[in-house]
């Protein structure tokens, strides 16, 4: 697909096509219909150098505005953001003017966000501590075994 810079500069030679053809030859010449004829040579002599100018200030006019407004950089950013956006699955931010709506259509998606991940962190630690309690309980198991085979080996050698 084109790009925008080149999209705005067929417009711009489109305009000038029609602009050619709204001021056409035959127009001009009923315009000047007592000079034209007169002399029809002269007349379309001047028509066609009054198109070529007109054509050449608009267009240099238009290049002029192009350069100052730094349009052709812009509209590559521009067709860059456009298709780097391409690739995003949520629509792109818009604010409503009312700020509070803003604020909260901003933070509401980023908070749920971040409680669903503080959600599954809460989840892994909980898991993580019921395996620990269980090894505790294992290991007081254990200690406690092994206290009363130590009493027991203790009452046997006395």
């Amino acid at each position: 697909a084109p790009g925008r810079a080149q999209l705005f500069s067929t417009v711009v030679d489109t305009f000038l096509e029609k602009l050619v053809t709204a001021g056409s030859y035959q127009r001009f010449a009923n315009c000047y219909r007592c000079f034209y004829k007169l002399q029809p040579q002269l007349t379309r002599s001047i028509y066609d150098q009054f198109i070529s100018q007109l054509q050449a200030s608009i267009k240099e006019e238009i290049e002029e505005v192009k350069n100052e407004g730094n349009l052709e950089e812009l509209f590559n950013s521009l067709d860059k953001i456009v298709e780097e956006a391409k690739d995003r699955e949520e629509p792109a931010w818009r604010p409503s003017g009312i700020p509070e709506q803003d604020v909260r259509s901003a933070l509401v998606p980023y908070l749920r966000k971040h409680r669903a991940h503080l959600r599954r962190a809460l989840r892994h630690k909980e898991e993580r501590n019921g395996r620990v309690a269980e090894s505790v309980l294992m290991g007081r198991d254990s200690i406690a075994e092994l206290q009363q085979l130590i009493q027991a080996r203790q009452q046997a050698w006395q």
